[in-house]
């Protein structure tokens, strides 16, 4: 019963045998964060955003003081 309990509080306080990420969890998260960042970049860099940013810019630096 002891070592029941003690597992039981090593999994609820997150020091169980299980913790961290394993290398292929962090290869994974990395390919993930790659690909959104490549989406990203297309969406930033594409005709409709620039023009909306330059229009916003444009309307800034023509406002009356």
């Amino acid at each position: 019963m002891r070592i029941i309990w003690f597992r039981l509080r090593a999994a609820l306080s997150g020091r169980g045998s299980d913790t961290g990420m394993s290398t292929s969890e962090y290869a994974m998260g990395t390919i993930a964060a790659c690909a959104f960042a490549a989406v990203l970049y297309k969406v930033v860099t594409s005709d409709v955003v620039a023009t909306a940013l330059q229009s916003t810019i444009g309307k800034a630096l023509d406002a009356p003081f």
